[in-house]
């Protein structure tokens, strides 16, 4: 193979025909889910009432290491997938590092973001199941877009319930989700009893995902023949998005090379799983010395600053309790531009991986990861997403400490979404517009005091 190939790509028989389940290869397994009423280990009926059966098993599923891919599924996979790892010689150059910088571009899907491996799947699994209709929330629109696609192509119907603040900062997200026929509704709203109580305590309230999750549950508990999906978060999402490292993994081996660090950005943990957990199965049962990092905001660090602690989903408390790196529920998240990002608390899976020291966590300012965003526009020519930028920027940083040390290390990121329906922000950043957003721990404390009420 030539050492300046830009690009490689599987051909589409090579596409994985398996996800990748990490749970059952964990030494240390995710402590269960409990029922947020009786405080009991949930089973997987437990979730029929809001998730697709198929899914309510894969979220609690300990023992299949590999989840076959459904042949439906993999046919729309088909469609944008294997997609490219990337050489970035360009973004080399720029830094003027010894490092070899590959990155997994999911942002060449239909919808521009790696969202849609998980949200086929979940669509697909309804549509199995005789469900007509489907919720869900999104923060700066990539998962709604997804859903509101996937739920199109199965031929179901889809509400979707967006971050006010991304509601307005990003009306063609909102547009997209709209030409694929979903509903959309700016949360908090008054559709729900989720939203009046947050509107009426909190009348200026410009939402989060907690608050949407809380809307798009209750919708879905409240409509006949409707469940609930999730982008990201749960173990079953993270699953899905194995296709990612999965594809990845063929690909290094294309490029004659094998990651020293795995970097993604980190909101709830989709994209960061579905680039490292593949890889991460190498760490776990062959000792392989790899680092995976996940890219964080400053606003919003919760497995920085976070306490590992067992703490609803959803601002309302409708979701079961998760044991996970968290914020507080109830934590509001500055108004960033990456609202991908700005979520309370990580998956579980990720939370116990973190805690047992096969991976680390580092926050990104707001500020620096535009920067970031910026030499990697200039050098490789693609406008990445605000959350993706972060990914870049703890990438960009651990190429500079090679030209500290000389060394000549592999790293590899996912570019998990294009930023071409977020040039507002870049706008913003611009014009001299953007601030950093800093936390104080009185600001973190209180909120997990709160959550220290539900031992």
């Amino acid at each position: 193979m030539s050492s300046r190939t830009k690009k490689f790509i599987l051909p589409e028989d090579e596409i994985p025909r398996y996800w990748y389940n990490i749970q059952a290869e964990m030494k240390n397994k995710p402590m269960p889910p409990l029922h947020p009423g009786t405080k009991q280990p949930l089973k997987a009926e437990d979730l029929f009432p809001i998730f697709a059966e198929e899914l309510s098993r894969q979220e609690l599923d300990q023992e299949n290491t590999w989840i076959e891919i459904p042949e439906e599924v993999r046919e729309m996979y088909k469609n944008y997938r294997s997609t490219p790892l990337v050489r970035a010689y360009g973004l080399e150059k720029a830094i003027g590092t010894p490092a070899h910088i590959y990155f997994k571009n999911e942002s060449v899907s239909p919808i521009g973001s790696h969202k849609l491996n998980s949200a086929l799947a979940q669509a697909y699994y309804c549509k199995q199941e005789g469900i007509t209709n489907i919720t869900t929330e999104t923060g700066a629109g990539q998962w709604g877009a997804a859903l509101s696609y996937a739920a199109k192509v199965f031929g179901i119907e889809a509400a979707v319930y967006q971050v006010k603040i991304s509601y307005e900062q990003k009306p063609y997200r909102r547009s997209i989700m709209q030409t694929f026929g979903a509903q959309v509704t700016p949360s908090p709203s008054m559709s729900t009893r989720a939203g009046k109580d947050i509107l009426t305590a909190h009348p200026n309230y410009q939402g989060s995902l907690g608050t949407a999750i809380s809307e798009a549950i209750e919708l879905a508990q409240t409509t006949p023949n409707c469940k609930y999906t999730l982008g990201s978060v749960l173990s079953h999402v993270a699953l899905h998005q194995t296709i990612i490292g999965l594809e990845a993994e063929k690909q290094m081996e294309m490029a004659g090379e094998y990651p020293d660090i795995v970097i993604g950005c980190f909101g709830g943990g989709s994209n960061f799983a579905g680039i490292a957990f593949p890889f991460m199965r190498h760490t776990i049962k062959e000792g392989k010395k790899t680092r995976f990092v996940a890219a964080e905001p400053a606003s919003c660090p919760k497995l920085t600053r976070g306490k590992f602690q067992y703490d609803f989903g959803d601002e309302a408390g409708y979701t079961p309790l998760l044991p996970m790196y968290t914020l507080g529920h109830n934590f509001a998240p500055a108004n960033i531009h990456a609202g991908g990002l700005r979520y309370h608390g990580a998956g579980v899976i990720v939370s116990q991986l973190l805690k047992d020291g096969y991976m680390e966590a580092v926050d990104i300012k707001q500020l620096d990861s535009f920067d970031a965003g910026m030499i990697f526009a200039q050098s490789e020519g693609i406008i990445p997403a605000p959350e993706s930028c972060h990914a870049i920027s703890a990438a960009i940083d651990e190429a500079k400490k090679c030209i500290e040390t000389g060394e000549e290390k592999v790293i590899l990121f996912n570019l998990s979404g294009h930023g071409l329906l977020d040039m507002t922000s870049y706008d913003k950043y611009l014009s001299g517009d953007l601030v950093n957003y800093s936390l104080t721990d009185e600001d973190i404390q209180k909120n997990l005091d709160e959550i220290g009420k539900l031992d």
